[in-house]
C-alpha cells in the first residue's frame, strides 16, 4: 500500500529513526494544510455514494467523515508505540453507509466494488461468546481522479468506506467510548461479559429483523400473485357480462382437498397464512380455504379476522363459491367497516350473479370510503348499464378514465355507451 500522508510520514520517519518523539505542532501544520480540500473531498464522496444508492430499496443513510487531528495524532502514536515506524492512517477521510438490514451489506459492498478502485477490504467481527467488538465492513478505496482533479491533492490517495447495519453502528459508537478509549484491567472480566452479552443481543436483533424482512418479502410476493389471479377472474367474469349476452355459468375449478398442510398444534398464524397464500396462488383453493378457516378457529383479534375473511372470500370467489364469498366479505365489513376493498369485492360477486342493484350499493359504499378507485367506478358503470341507466354509466366510465386513462376496457365501454346514446 502506498504511503497515506506522504509528507507527514517522511517527516516523522526521520524523527523516529533518531529516537525522537514526533513533534505534534509540525504534524498539526501538515494536517491543517489539507483540511479544506479534505472537507470538499469528503462531501464529494458522500454525493457520489448517495447517487449510486439512490435506487437502493431500503435507502441506506450515507454520511461523510474525516478524522479530526486529535484522533489522528492519537492513532499515530498508538501505531508508533506498537512498533510501526511508518504508520499508515488509512481512515483519515471517507464515508459511512448505514443500512437497515443485514442483507443490504453485501449488496452495498458489491456496488462500491463495481464503481471504485479497491485497495483493501476488511470484515470486522467473528468474536467468541466471551468477547465483544463491533461488526463492520471497511473498504479502502482510491480517491477517484475526477474528485482530486477538481478539488486538488489532499495529502492522501486513500479513503475508507464503512458499511454497517443500524444496530452495528449503534454498538460501534458506544464501544468507541467505553472500550476503544479505555484499557481494561484483569479485574474487569464481569464487565467484559456484560458488554459481550449486549453485543450478542444486538447481533441477534439484527438477525431477527432480517428474518422478519425476509418473511414480509415472501408474504408480499404471495399476496401479489393472489391479487393478480383474483383480478383476472373479475375481468373475465364482468367483461363477459358486458360484451356478451351469454348466461353466467360456474367455471369448475379442481379442488385439491388431499393437499392440506399438517395442522401441528405449534404452527403459528403467520405460517398458516403463508401456507394459505401459497396454496391460493397455486390454485389449490380448498387447501387455502381450509388454512384460512384454521386461522379463524384460533380466534385472533378482529383486525386479523377481518383480513382472513377477506382472503377466504377471494378464495371462495376463485372457485365460484359465490354465496360463501359474499358471506366472507360481509364478515370483513362487520369487523372493519372501512374496508373499501371488501365492499368492492362483494359488489363484484353480486355483478357476476347479475344482482346489479346490490352491486351498485356495494360499489357506492366502497367509493364512499375511497373515491379514487378507477376500477370500482368502471364496475359500477357496468352495473348501471345493465339496469339501463346509460347516462350514469357514462358518468362513471368517464370518471374511471380520468383516473386511469390507459384502461382499454373502460375506453371500449365508453364507445359502447356513446353508441347506445346515439341510437
Amino acid at each position: 500500500m502506498e504511503n497515506n500522508l506522504k509528507n507527514t510520514h517522511d517527516f516523522s520517519r526521520e524523527e523516529t529513526e533518531n529516537n525522537s518523539p514526533p513533534e505534534k505542532e509540525a504534524l498539526k501544520r501538515e494536517y491543517d494544510k489539507y483540511i479544506d480540500i479534505r472537507h470538499h473531498i469528503v462531501n464529494d464522496l458522500k454525493d457520489w455514494l448517495d447517487h449510486l444508492l439512490i435506487h437502493f430499496n431500503s435507502t441506506p443513510v450515507v454520511s461523510g467523515r474525516m478524522k479530526n487531528f486529535e484522533s489522528y495524532f492519537s492513532k499515530y502514536l498508538r501505531l508508533l508505540k506498537a512498533g510501526d515506524n511508518n504508520p499508515q492512517i488509512t481512515d483519515l477521510l471517507g464515508a459511512r453507509i448505514i443500512c437497515p438490514f443485514i442483507e443490504d451489506l453485501s449488496a452495498v459492498e458489491n456496488i462500491i466494488k463495481k464503481h471504485f478502485s479497491i485497495v483493501e477490504t476488511e470484515k470486522k467481527g467473528h468474536y467468541t461468546f466471551k468477547e465483544f467488538g463491533y461488526e463492520s465492513i471497511h473498504i479502502l478505496i482510491k480517491i477517484p481522479g475526477e474528485i482530486t482533479e477538481h478539488r486538488g491533492e489532499p495529502g492522501t490517495d486513500i479513503a475508507e468506506i464503512q458499511i454497517r447495519t443500524i444496530l452495528q453502528d449503534a454498538w460501534a459508537e458506544v464501544e468507541h467510548e467505553l472500550v476503544y478509549k479505555a484499557e481494561f484491567s484483569p479485574f474487569d472480566e464481569p464487565m467484559k461479559r456484560k458488554l459481550a452479552a449486549v453485543n450478542a443481543s444486538l447481533s441477534l436483533a439484527d438477525i431477527i429483523f432480517q428474518e422478519i424482512r425476509s418473511y414480509q418479502r415472501k408474504y408480499s410476493k404471495e399476496m401479489e400473485k393472489r391479487r393478480e389471479s383474483f383480478y383476472n377472474k373479475i375481468e373475465e367474469a364482468t367483461d363477459n357480462l358486458l360484451f356478451s349476452s351469454k348466461e353466467v355459468t360456474k367455471k369448475e375449478v379442481p379442488l385439491n382437498a388431499g393437499l392440506e398442510t399438517s395442522s401441528a398444534n405449534n404452527i403459528s398464524i403467520d405460517d398458516l397464512l403463508v401456507n394459505a397464500l401459497s396454496a391460493h396462488n397455486q390454485n389449490r383453493f380448498s387447501e387455502a380455504i381450509s388454512q384460512y378457516t384454521k386461522i379463524l378457529e384460533l380466534k385472533p383479534d378482529n383486525t386479523i379476522c377481518s383480513i382472513i375473511y377477506k382472503h377466504r372470500g377471494m378464495a371462495n370467489f376463485a372457485c365460484s363459491q359465490y354465496n360463501e364469498a359474499i358471506d366472507d366479505f360481509t364478515n370483513t365489513l362487520k369487523l372493519d367497516e372501512k374496508s373499501y376493498k371488501a365492499a368492492y369485492y362483494r359488489g363484484v360477486v353480486h355483478s357476476v350473479l347479475r344482482h346489479h342493484l346490490p352491486a351498485i350499493e356495494d360499489y357506492t359504499l366502497s367509493l364512499s370510503l375511497n373515491p379514487y378507485q378507477s376500477f370500482c367506478l368502471f364496475r359500477r358503470g357496468q352495473a348501471y348499464y345493465h339496469i339501463g341507466d346509460i347516462p350514469q354509466a357514462l358518468s362513471d366510465c368517464e370518471k374511471s378514465l380520468a383516473l386511469e386513462p390507459e384502461n382499454n376496457s373502460a375506453a371500449k365501454f365508453k364507445e359502447l355507451l356513446l353508441e347506445k346514446l346515439r341510437m
